[in-house]
Protein backbone atom coordinates (compact mmCIF):
# COMPACT_ATOMS: atom_id res chain seq x y z
CA UNK A 1 0.00 0.00 0.00
CA UNK A 2 1.52 3.28 -1.11
CA UNK A 3 1.85 5.99 1.50
CA UNK A 4 -0.74 8.80 1.52
CA UNK A 5 0.92 12.05 0.52
CA UNK A 6 0.82 14.69 3.19
CA UNK A 7 -1.97 17.26 2.89
CA UNK A 8 -0.51 20.64 2.10
CA UNK A 9 -1.06 23.18 4.78
CA UNK A 10 -2.02 26.75 3.91
CA UNK A 11 -1.09 29.69 6.04
CA UNK A 12 -4.20 31.76 6.69
CA UNK A 13 -3.96 35.32 5.43
CA UNK A 14 -3.84 37.98 8.05
CA UNK A 15 -7.23 39.62 8.51
CA UNK A 16 -7.33 42.92 6.72
CA UNK A 17 -8.13 45.78 9.01
CA UNK A 18 -10.43 48.51 7.80
CA UNK A 19 -8.60 51.70 7.08
CA UNK A 20 -8.91 54.19 9.86
CA UNK A 21 -10.98 57.19 8.91
CA UNK A 22 -8.97 60.36 8.92
CA UNK A 23 -9.71 62.40 11.98
CA UNK A 24 -11.69 65.49 11.30
CA UNK A 25 -10.13 68.63 12.52
CA UNK A 26 -12.10 70.12 15.33
CA UNK A 27 -13.82 73.26 14.19
CA UNK A 28 -12.35 76.30 15.79
CA UNK A 29 -14.89 78.16 17.80
CA UNK A 30 -15.46 81.58 16.36
CA UNK A 31 -14.19 84.26 18.70
CA UNK A 32 -16.76 86.42 20.43
CA UNK A 33 -16.70 89.61 18.32
CA UNK A 34 -17.51 91.81 21.33
CA UNK A 35 -14.75 90.32 23.45
CA UNK A 36 -12.31 90.41 20.52
CA UNK A 37 -13.02 94.11 20.04
CA UNK A 38 -12.56 94.87 23.76
CA UNK A 39 -9.16 93.13 23.68
CA UNK A 40 -8.16 94.99 20.53
CA UNK A 41 -9.02 98.37 22.04
CA UNK A 42 -7.15 97.51 25.24
CA UNK A 43 -4.07 96.56 23.21
CA UNK A 44 -3.91 99.25 20.54
CA UNK A 45 -5.69 102.18 22.21
CA UNK A 46 -5.16 101.62 25.93
CA UNK A 47 -7.37 103.52 28.40
CA UNK A 48 -9.52 104.95 25.62
CA UNK A 49 -12.80 104.44 27.47
CA UNK A 50 -11.35 105.52 30.82
CA UNK A 51 -9.82 108.67 29.31
CA UNK A 52 -13.12 109.48 27.59
CA UNK A 53 -15.10 109.17 30.82
CA UNK A 54 -12.56 111.20 32.78
CA UNK A 55 -12.57 113.96 30.14
CA UNK A 56 -16.36 114.15 29.95
CA UNK A 57 -16.67 114.12 33.73
CA UNK A 58 -14.38 117.16 33.81
CA UNK A 59 -17.04 119.26 32.05
CA UNK A 60 -20.33 117.54 32.95
CA UNK A 61 -19.50 116.49 36.51
CA UNK A 62 -19.81 113.08 38.21
CA UNK A 63 -22.93 111.10 37.35
CA UNK A 64 -24.62 109.31 40.27
CA UNK A 65 -27.31 106.70 39.64
CA UNK A 66 -30.79 107.35 40.99
CA UNK A 67 -33.92 105.48 40.06
CA UNK A 68 -36.05 107.58 37.70
CA UNK A 69 -39.44 105.83 37.71
CA UNK A 70 -41.01 102.47 38.48
CA UNK A 71 -40.04 99.95 35.76
CA UNK A 72 -43.44 99.78 34.03
CA UNK A 73 -43.57 103.57 33.76
CA UNK A 74 -39.97 103.58 32.52
CA UNK A 75 -40.81 101.04 29.82
CA UNK A 76 -43.90 102.90 28.61
CA UNK A 77 -42.08 106.25 28.63
CA UNK A 78 -39.21 104.70 26.66
CA UNK A 79 -41.64 103.36 24.05
CA UNK A 80 -43.15 106.86 23.79
CA UNK A 81 -39.66 108.30 23.10
CA UNK A 82 -39.05 105.95 20.15
CA UNK A 83 -38.62 108.18 17.06
CA UNK A 84 -39.96 111.13 19.08
CA UNK A 85 -38.38 113.96 21.03
CA UNK A 86 -38.15 113.34 24.77
CA UNK A 87 -40.14 116.49 25.50
CA UNK A 88 -43.04 115.22 23.36
CA UNK A 89 -42.91 111.82 25.05
CA UNK A 90 -43.22 113.65 28.38
CA UNK A 91 -46.42 115.33 27.17
CA UNK A 92 -47.89 111.98 26.15
CA UNK A 93 -47.01 110.38 29.49
CA UNK A 94 -48.52 113.28 31.47
CA UNK A 95 -51.66 112.88 29.35
CA UNK A 96 -51.79 109.17 30.27
CA UNK A 97 -51.61 110.10 33.95
CA UNK A 98 -54.51 112.54 33.56
CA UNK A 99 -56.70 110.27 31.44
CA UNK A 100 -56.16 107.10 33.47
CA UNK A 101 -55.39 108.10 37.09
CA UNK A 102 -54.32 105.35 39.47
CA UNK A 103 -54.40 107.13 42.83
CA UNK A 104 -51.01 105.61 43.72
CA UNK A 105 -48.12 107.43 45.37
CA UNK A 106 -46.52 110.23 43.36
CA UNK A 107 -43.17 109.55 41.68
CA UNK A 108 -40.41 112.12 41.36
CA UNK A 109 -38.76 111.98 37.94
CA UNK A 110 -35.02 112.74 38.08
CA UNK A 111 -33.98 112.04 34.49
CA UNK A 112 -30.30 112.98 34.76
CA UNK A 113 -27.97 114.70 32.33
CA UNK A 114 -28.68 112.47 29.34
CA UNK A 115 -32.42 113.20 29.15
CA UNK A 116 -33.50 115.48 26.32
CA UNK A 117 -36.71 116.81 27.84
CA UNK A 118 -37.56 118.92 30.86
CA UNK A 119 -38.36 116.01 33.17
CA UNK A 120 -41.81 114.84 34.20
CA UNK A 121 -43.65 116.78 36.89
CA UNK A 122 -44.33 114.77 40.07
CA UNK A 123 -47.26 112.43 39.61
CA UNK A 124 -48.61 108.95 40.18
CA UNK A 125 -48.15 106.33 37.47
CA UNK A 126 -51.17 105.76 35.23
CA UNK A 127 -53.66 102.97 35.87
CA UNK A 128 -52.11 100.43 33.53
CA UNK A 129 -55.16 98.15 33.52
CA UNK A 130 -57.25 101.09 32.28
CA UNK A 131 -54.64 101.93 29.63
CA UNK A 132 -54.66 98.33 28.40
CA UNK A 133 -58.47 98.20 28.26
CA UNK A 134 -59.01 101.65 26.71
CA UNK A 135 -60.68 101.89 23.29
CA UNK A 136 -57.84 102.21 20.81
CA UNK A 137 -59.21 105.40 19.23
CA UNK A 138 -59.40 107.00 22.68
CA UNK A 139 -55.85 106.00 23.56
CA UNK A 140 -54.54 107.35 20.26
CA UNK A 141 -56.10 110.74 21.06
CA UNK A 142 -54.61 110.72 24.57
CA UNK A 143 -51.02 110.12 23.48
CA UNK A 144 -51.21 112.15 20.26
CA UNK A 145 -48.93 114.91 21.64
CA UNK A 146 -46.08 112.37 21.73
CA UNK A 147 -46.13 111.71 17.99
CA UNK A 148 -46.78 108.50 16.01
CA UNK A 149 -49.82 107.82 18.19
CA UNK A 150 -51.58 105.39 15.76
CA UNK A 151 -48.45 103.19 15.89
CA UNK A 152 -47.61 103.55 19.56
CA UNK A 153 -51.09 103.13 21.08
CA UNK A 154 -51.52 99.48 19.98
CA UNK A 155 -47.87 98.86 20.90
CA UNK A 156 -48.46 100.12 24.44
CA UNK A 157 -51.53 97.93 24.85
CA UNK A 158 -49.79 94.86 23.42
CA UNK A 159 -46.87 95.43 25.82
CA UNK A 160 -49.13 95.78 28.86
CA UNK A 161 -51.17 92.74 27.80
CA UNK A 162 -48.03 90.60 27.43
CA UNK A 163 -46.78 91.60 30.89
CA UNK A 164 -50.15 90.85 32.50
CA UNK A 165 -50.52 87.50 30.75
CA UNK A 166 -47.02 86.44 31.78
CA UNK A 167 -47.02 87.82 35.33
CA UNK A 168 -50.67 88.23 36.40
CA UNK A 169 -50.33 92.02 36.81
CA UNK A 170 -48.47 94.91 35.22
CA UNK A 171 -45.55 95.11 37.66
CA UNK A 172 -42.00 94.60 36.41
CA UNK A 173 -40.30 94.80 39.81
CA UNK A 174 -39.44 91.08 39.57
CA UNK A 175 -36.80 91.92 36.95
CA UNK A 176 -34.56 93.24 39.70
CA UNK A 177 -34.26 89.69 41.08
CA UNK A 178 -32.92 88.27 37.78
CA UNK A 179 -29.42 88.41 36.37
CA UNK A 180 -28.96 91.29 33.92
CA UNK A 181 -28.94 89.08 30.81
CA UNK A 182 -31.89 86.98 32.01
CA UNK A 183 -33.88 90.14 32.65
CA UNK A 184 -32.97 91.53 29.22
CA UNK A 185 -33.89 88.24 27.56
CA UNK A 186 -37.31 88.30 29.27
CA UNK A 187 -38.02 91.84 28.15
CA UNK A 188 -36.99 91.21 24.56
CA UNK A 189 -39.64 88.49 24.25
CA UNK A 190 -42.13 91.36 24.16
CA UNK A 191 -42.70 92.32 20.50
CA UNK A 192 -41.10 95.66 19.69
CA UNK A 193 -38.75 95.63 22.71
CA UNK A 194 -35.13 95.36 21.61
CA UNK A 195 -31.81 95.39 23.43
CA UNK A 196 -31.71 99.17 23.66
CA UNK A 197 -35.14 99.63 25.25
CA UNK A 198 -34.61 96.68 27.60
CA UNK A 199 -31.19 98.00 28.63
CA UNK A 200 -32.62 101.48 29.32
CA UNK A 201 -35.19 100.04 31.71
CA UNK A 202 -32.73 97.77 33.51
CA UNK A 203 -30.04 100.43 33.81
CA UNK A 204 -32.26 103.26 35.03
CA UNK A 205 -34.55 101.21 37.26
CA UNK A 206 -32.15 98.64 38.74
CA UNK A 207 -28.66 99.95 37.87
CA UNK A 208 -28.02 96.73 35.97
CA UNK A 209 -24.71 96.91 34.02
CA UNK A 210 -26.22 96.87 30.54
CA UNK A 211 -25.24 99.63 28.13
CA UNK A 212 -28.01 101.20 26.02
CA UNK A 213 -26.73 102.50 22.69
CA UNK A 214 -29.02 105.19 21.30
CA UNK A 215 -28.26 107.42 18.29
CA UNK A 216 -26.29 109.95 20.34
CA UNK A 217 -24.18 107.31 22.09
CA UNK A 218 -23.62 105.53 18.78
CA UNK A 219 -22.50 108.70 17.01
CA UNK A 220 -20.07 109.79 19.75
CA UNK A 221 -18.66 106.29 20.23
CA UNK A 222 -18.04 105.75 16.51
CA UNK A 223 -16.41 109.13 16.10
CA UNK A 224 -14.01 108.56 18.98
CA UNK A 225 -13.41 104.97 17.89
CA UNK A 226 -14.84 103.27 20.97
CA UNK A 227 -16.78 100.98 18.62
CA UNK A 228 -16.21 100.20 14.93
CA UNK A 229 -17.64 102.66 12.43
CA UNK A 230 -19.94 100.05 10.88
CA UNK A 231 -21.01 98.26 14.06
CA UNK A 232 -24.75 97.56 14.35
CA UNK A 233 -26.20 99.10 17.55
CA UNK A 234 -26.84 95.63 19.02
CA UNK A 235 -23.19 94.67 18.44
CA UNK A 236 -22.06 98.03 19.83
CA UNK A 237 -24.10 97.25 22.96
CA UNK A 238 -22.25 93.96 23.40
CA UNK A 239 -18.90 95.62 22.71
CA UNK A 240 -19.53 98.24 25.38
CA UNK A 241 -20.58 95.56 27.86
CA UNK A 242 -17.34 93.69 27.12
CA UNK A 243 -15.24 96.85 27.56
CA UNK A 244 -17.02 97.56 30.85
CA UNK A 245 -16.73 94.00 32.17
CA UNK A 246 -13.86 94.97 34.48
CA UNK A 247 -15.75 98.01 35.79
CA UNK A 248 -19.50 97.34 35.42
CA UNK A 249 -20.25 100.03 38.01
CA UNK A 250 -19.27 102.62 35.37
CA UNK A 251 -22.03 101.59 32.94
CA UNK A 252 -24.47 104.28 34.08
CA UNK A 253 -21.97 107.12 33.81
CA UNK A 254 -20.78 105.82 30.43
CA UNK A 255 -24.27 105.98 28.97
CA UNK A 256 -25.22 109.30 30.55
CA UNK A 257 -21.96 111.08 29.70
CA UNK A 258 -21.89 109.91 26.07
CA UNK A 259 -25.53 110.75 25.41
CA UNK A 260 -25.17 114.18 27.04
CA UNK A 261 -21.98 114.88 25.07
CA UNK A 262 -23.81 113.94 21.88
CA UNK A 263 -26.56 116.44 22.64
CA UNK A 264 -24.34 119.29 23.91
CA UNK A 265 -21.11 119.23 21.86
CA UNK A 266 -20.66 116.21 19.56
CA UNK A 267 -23.79 116.98 17.56
CA UNK A 268 -24.64 115.31 14.27
CA UNK A 269 -24.13 118.57 12.39
CA UNK A 270 -21.38 121.07 13.18
CA UNK A 271 -19.83 119.38 16.22
CA UNK A 272 -18.04 121.85 18.47
CA UNK A 273 -14.53 120.39 18.28
CA UNK A 274 -12.95 123.37 20.03
CA UNK A 275 -15.01 122.62 23.16
CA UNK A 276 -14.49 118.86 23.19
CA UNK A 277 -12.23 117.63 26.02
CA UNK A 278 -11.50 114.30 24.29
CA UNK A 279 -10.66 115.68 20.82
CA UNK A 280 -6.98 114.63 21.15
CA UNK A 281 -8.11 110.98 21.15
CA UNK A 282 -10.97 111.30 18.68
CA UNK A 283 -10.56 109.59 15.30
CA UNK A 284 -13.18 111.95 13.79
CA UNK A 285 -10.90 114.93 14.56
CA UNK A 286 -7.65 113.07 13.83
CA UNK A 287 -7.81 109.71 11.99
CA UNK A 288 -4.45 108.83 13.59
CA UNK A 289 -5.45 109.77 17.14
CA UNK A 290 -3.92 107.42 19.74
Amino acid sequence: MSPVPPTPTTTPKAATRPKAKPKRKAKRRRPDPALAWARRIARYRPRLLEDTLDALTSIYGPQVWRRRLDPTSELILTILTQNSADINAEKAFVALRAAYPSGLTEEIHEPGAGWGGEGLPPGAPPDWAAVEAAPIAELIDVIRPGGLAPTKAPRLQATLRKIREERGDHSLEFLGELTPLAARDWLTTIPGIGKKTASVLLLFCFNQPLMPVDRHVERVAKRIGLVPAKAHPDLATDQFNAMLAAAPERTYETHVLLIHHGRAICQARSPKHELCPIRHRCRFVDPKAP
